[in-house]
């Protein structure tokens, strides 16, 4: 993996998270239990730390930086979505980060709220607990709905359990020349639907 020391700090990641070989760590970094990293992260604890806590996930082409001595963290079963950017910012506990939004310095993002894809949170926002924003920049739209918050919480385990199933099974490969006959597909069970949700 690319990991790299910067002024005698050097990384700190929990043996049950999963960073991928392709993601980037740099000096100050805190990773915690059950997370996952995907390919392409990019986590910058060169001026300020970089905390990803308990079972938080940060997908494909995150970056994740700060301000000299500014802290940017997302808490414990945070979801972070593919090409998302923190920083200096707060991603409180069970929230969402969807898709290339982008989280600027002092912000904090509440308890099981949802920012939503190519967002932008200004800098200094406070976005309450349970609630959606959306918008260039990010508005408050409305309160979520359990069934929301519940849909979010199948998504994160199942980053969680991503974890586990790459460090049981992800390794380097040739790819095959044909499909085979046949060939299987990847099933999850106990977790809702897109379609499932959308009819909720």
């Amino acid at each position: 993996m690319a990991c790299y020391e910067i002024d005698g700090l050097r990384p700190v990641i929990d043996p049950t998270a999963y960073v991928h070989p392709d993601a980037v760590l740099i000096g100050d970094v805190i990773i915690g239990p059950h997370c996952y990293v995907a390919p392409t992260a990019s986590l910058r604890g060169d001026f300020g730390r970089i905390v990803l806590e308990a079972g938080s996930n940060l997908q494909d082409g995150c970056v994740m930086h700060g301000y000299p001595g500014a802290d940017t963290v997302v808490e414990e079963n945070g979801h972070v979505g593919h090409g998302a950017i923190l920083h200096s910012c707060r991603v409180g506990r069970n929230a969402l980060i969807g898709m290339n939004a982008v989280i600027m310095d002092n912000a904090v993002i509440g308890e099981s709220a949802f920012v939503a894809a190519c967002a932008f949170v200004k800098a200094g926002m406070i976005v309450p607990p349970r609630c959606l924003v959306a918008g260039m920049p990010a508005k408050v739209m409305r309160e979520l709905t359990d069934d929301e918050i519940g849909w979010k919480e199948d998504g994160t385990r199942i980053y969680q359990q991503l974890a586990e199933r790459c460090h049981g099974s992800l390794r380097p490969c040739e790819p095959l020349e044909r499909m085979e006959p046949d060939r299987k597909r990847l099933e999850f069970e106990g977790v809702m639907s897109l379609d499932d949700f959308k009819k909720a």
